[in-house]
């Protein structure tokens, strides 16, 4: 099981907060029915919908951490996704380089988080045992499974793992110094959400696949892509409760992140700052 280090004795302590920025980078326009598990169980009539693809910076003056990598344009053609920005370039554009990148933490192992690991080969991953013990074990083979993920990217972070050069959590727990994993399965059977202390005081729940859009837990209606259900519906009853103790919950793919949270430092054209001291 991952543990942070403690510091030295003598040492100052690690900062423990963080500025908290998600980049769009992808786009899709779909359906309610294309996307949501039986829609047409709800009486409801069809409609629209814009699904956005995100990854999320964390950056203190110690540590510039990566949620997840988004996906490579190979996968994306395959699979009739819109690029909007290369995501290494959308980093860039926020000043950061990849060799810059200390950590990245992996929430889940579908193809549209963790499609360019190889463009930060110094940085230690942290992923799920959960998650890794299903996608490197017989059922993600089977047929329901397989197309969410591309098998190279799987067998990089098996490499990884092997090389030392990753660690796994699992349950809960601190992975860094002021981010805290959670577990809790239901869109892929080992699904991390994120708990982060903001540098300005406040908390980040970063609910990747969790919860793809905020109406998802308006009207409990779950994602259509299912590892396990009443896993999907008891991360939704989790995220409610770290709402009503304060936190800001940032939705996996929902285009309102970038209107929601423009006021806190601003959006760019790819990117807005969560939480954390205007810089």
């Amino acid at each position: 099981m991952a543990r942070t280090e403690p510091a030295a004795a003598g040492a100052a302590a690690p900062t423990a907060t963080y500025e908290v920025t998600a980049l769009r980078y992808g786009s899709l326009r779909a359906t309610r029915e294309a996307l949501y598990y039986r829609w047409g169980s709800y009486g409801e009539p069809d409609g629209e919908l814009e699904m956005a693809y995100y990854f999320w910076l964390l950056r203190n003056a110690e540590r510039t951490v990566l949620v997840d990598t988004g996906f490579a344009t190979a996968a994306a053609e395959r699979r009739g996704r819109t690029v909007l920005v290369d995501p290494v370039e959308a980093l860039a554009s926020v000043g950061v380089e990849p060799a810059e990148v200390d950590t990245v933490i992996v929430s889940h192992f579908h193809y549209d988080h963790v499609g360019n690991l190889d463009a930060y080969p110094d940085a230690e991953l942290v992923v799920g045992q959960t998650e890794l013990d299903f996608w490197t074990g017989p059922l993600a083979r089977r047929a329901q499974f397989a197309p969410h993920v591309d098998q190279p990217d799987i067998e990089r972070i098996a490499e990884a793992v092997a090389a030392g050069r990753a660690r796994t959590t699992r349950g809960e727990e601190e992975v860094l110094p002021g981010v805290r994993s959670i577990e809790v399965g239901g869109h892929s059977p080992g699904q991390l959400l994120l708990v982060i202390d903001a540098d300005d005081g406040g908390r980040v729940v970063l609910t990747s696949d969790a919860v793809h859009f905020y109406e998802e837990m308006d009207t409990d209606r779950p994602f259509g892509v299912i590892a396990d259900l009443g896993a999907m519906y008891s991360a939704y009853d989790t995220i409610a409760t770290l709402a009503g103790e304060g936190a800001a919950i940032v939705a996996g793919h929902d285009p309102a992140v970038m209107e929601r949270f423009a006021g806190e430092g601003g959006a760019e054209e790819f990117a807005v700052q969560v939480r954390g001291r205007k810089r």
